[in-house]
């Protein structure tokens, strides 16, 4: 079983991508999570493998971090759950906001995601809850946390939505900010909100 790849990434698309690693290419299924946190082509990078195996099937899925993951495998174990549609949740919303709406049983969040109805969010909730709940980490960190002003940090997300910017990219973006060494303790939605776009000036102009 495959359960990390670290290589040059040749090909670069939204939900795939190609590794080569020592001359073999590895087609890895990635969610939008992982695709916008991706290097250029032709640069080194290494993700942490699911790999799915069924009589027919045999599938790589990729992801930046643990947390991603061990949230996809999580889905996997619930009833009627496939990997594209675990996939589809991680690409929905981020890693925290899943975890979040999962514990506080948020059905309308989770049904908001395509694919997912109001029964499949429910299901998701019955058998993931008591877990995800008894396994709380850093999932629901940085943008949850207290002393990170959670209105101006959901404040800004908002903006940036306004902006015409994703909801993932705008929760990645407040993120970053919120990691900056010299950011203040609690910063102030206009800090967000600059710093974010500051980050994603940047990213336009690579």
């Amino acid at each position: 079983m495959i359960a990390q790849l670290t290589g040059i990434l040749v090909i670069k698309a939204v939900e795939q991508i190609v590794l080569d690693v020592h001359g073999v290419g590895y087609r890895v299924v990635i969610p939008l999570s992982t695709y916008y946190e991706l290097p250029q082509l032709n640069a080194p990078v290494s993700l942490l493998i699911h790999t799915y195996v069924r009589e027919d099937t045999f599938q790589l899925f990729g992801f930046l971090t643990l947390d991603e993951r061990d949230l996809f495998e999580a889905l996997l174990r619930v009833t009627k759950i496939g990997p594209r549609l675990a996939l589809a949740m991680l690409s929905g919303m981020s890693a925290g906001d899943l975890q979040r709406a999962v514990i506080e049983g948020d059905v309308r969040r989770l049904s908001a995601v395509p694919g997912v109805g109001r029964r499949t969010a429910e299901r998701i909730i019955l058998e993931l809850r008591e877990k995800l709940a008894k396994g709380k980490s850093d999932l629901t960190g940085d943008l949850g946390s207290p002393g990170h002003a959670q209105a101006a940090v959901a404040d800004a997300v908002t903006a940036l939505q306004n902006l015409g910017y994703t909801r993932v990219v705008a929760e990645r973006t407040v993120q970053q900010v919120l990691r900056l060494e010299d950011a203040a303790p609690a910063p102030a939605l206009k800090e967000l909100v600059r710093g974010a776009l500051r980050i994603l000036g940047q990213e336009k102009g690579e």
